[in-house]
């Protein structure tokens, strides 16, 4: 494997010159203050500027920009919106960083068939506005969709509160275009739901920017469902609401979501999104979206009101309309942005439970938050066991991080100790890579890095990012 030039030893100026002819000097930002915006995603701990990032339009220009970095040996990130929660997209000081937001155009809107054909740089929400005025909708959706780009759930296999019944991104991906670090171009899947051979989509959707970047990709739409109801009920209890969820599920229901916030992110949520529709004074919420047939949905709607009740909930709202349905969620959509006015700072974790464990779970977080001396926030998806633990501390505080970034590891060690998993949908990035062997064995370890050589043979594909590295667990990366 060769090993990439060290920055001191590498001249830019052909490099920058050789990347203008492909973009425009518009296309390659080289200056450090400007380089500023890229130094981090959403996981704001870990900092680090790129050499250069360069910002092309189309499948040629990302095939262009990999070959030279696979003739120079150059490392790259790619990086959409930079919603990322891993740390993915940290760029690297000797690399540069290939951002896709510039490659927004919807290309193709096929309703008689259910695809959409997009470019990486389209926002998540975006593909559900160009249709839904047909009756379609994009299932996936990331609390973020309003922001996060296609590619970067293609790269995460982003889920979001509708995952539970339709789904993560993978389960509405049939076709990609992407281009492999020598600068190949590929077309992965088609146009429809089973192709022969291996399922090299499935490989590359989650494989967090290791393999190369999708530069086209057709995703399955769905027709909006006949009738659409979703109810809050409030518990006194996180515990009774996590029990509710799990005999919800054992009755045979299948929600299109169902959501859990603690008090804390309630009266989070309130101070800044002012729903007026959670009550503050509740240990927990348990949101239940429920769709389809209108005899299906009213069926089930009294069914899960009563399997509630039984369990505790004090009280029930139901919403039918738009515009109540909405606002019920606009303040779940909104709880990772409203943590940031709990604390000066906050870390998400995303851990996967089996849903029978959630009680216990939780009251395991609870000990560990006072333990360590941090409160802790907790928004999930409860219906598929994804917890989200918001982690608040002070940055400031000496220590603080590392205190923070350990209690992290706790919790994600105690998913995998139930059978659960380091990661729903936020990816592994440079946040959890120290604790894939705490999963996986190195027999299993070694396999994925056949996968990955065969791809990225140079190792110049994010070359930092998802498998370990020889740091110790808890030990911060980059300050």
């Amino acid at each position: 494997m060769s090993t990439p030039h060290s920055k001191s030893e590498r001249n830019w100026q052909p490099i920058i010159k050789a990347l203008e002819n492909i973009l425009g000097s518009d296309g390659v930002i080289r200056k450090r203050d400007e380089l500023l915006t890229y130094e981090c995603d959403g996981l704001t701990a870990y900092r680090q500027r790129p050499a250069l990032a360069v910002l092309p339009r189309t499948t040629e220009h990302v095939a262009a920009i990999l070959a030279l970095c696979n003739e120079k040996e150059i490392p790259w990130v790619a990086r959409g919106a930079g919603t990322g929660l891993s740390g993915g997209a940290l760029p690297l000081e000797d690399g540069i960083l290939v951002v896709t937001v510039r490659m927004k155009e919807i290309l193709e809107v096929d309703l008689e068939n259910h695809t959409v054909t997009v470019q990486p740089g389209v926002i998540n929400n975006w593909v559900t506005q160009a249709v839904s005025g047909s009756g379609f909708y994009y299932a996936p959706d990331p609390s973020s969709q309003s922001v996060c780009s296609i590619g970067g759930n293609i790269a995460e296999n982003s889920g979001g509160v509708h995952c539970l019944k339709y789904g993560v991104t993978t389960n509405h991906v049939l076709g990609l275009k992407i281009v492999i670090p020598d600068g190949s171009i590929l077309d992965l899947g088609g146009s429809i739901a089973e192709m022969p051979g291996y399922d090299l989509m499935g490989v590359f959707v989650g494989s967090e920017g290791t393999l190369g970047i999708a530069t086209e990709i057709t995703l399955k739409i769905l027709k909006i469902p006949d009738t659409i109801c979703v109810l809050l009920a409030d518990f006194t209890s996180v515990e009774a609401a996590a029990q509710s969820v799990a005999s919800i599920i054992e009755q045979g229901i299948i929600p299109a979501g169902m959501e859990i916030m603690d008090n804390l992110s309630i009266n989070a949520v309130e101070n800044v999104v002012k729903t007026g529709c959670y009550p503050r004074d509740a240990a927990a919420i348990l949101l239940v979206e429920l769709d389809g047939l209108a005899v299906e949905v009213n069926v089930n709607e009294q069914k899960v009101s009563q399997i509630c009740l039984n369990h505790g909930a004090r009280s029930i709202t139901i919403a039918t309309d738009l515009e109540t349905r909405l606002k019920l969620w606009k303040g779940r959509k909104a709880a990772f942005a409203a943590a940031g006015r709990m604390s000066p700072n906050y870390f998400v974790q995303d851990g996967v439970i089996p849903r029978t464990q959630l009680a216990n779970v939780l009251t395991e977080i609870e000990r560990l938050s006072q333990s360590y001396g941090f409160e802790i926030a907790n928004v999930f998806h409860a219906g598929d066991g994804n917890l989200h633990p918001l982690i608040l501390y002070d940055n400031s505080i000496a220590g603080a991080w590392q205190q923070v970034e350990e209690l992290g590891g706790e919790i994600l060690k105690l998913c995998v100790n139930v059978g659960g998993s380091l990661s729903g949908e936020h990816g592994i990035g440079m946040d959890k890579n120290a604790y894939m062997p705490y999963m996986f064995n190195q027999i299993d370890l070694e396999t994925m890095q056949y996968v990955r050589n065969a791809f990225n043979p140079k190792n110049l594909a994010n070359p930092s990012k998802l498998f370990p590295t020889p740091r110790v667990c808890g030990e911060s990366k980059i300050n």
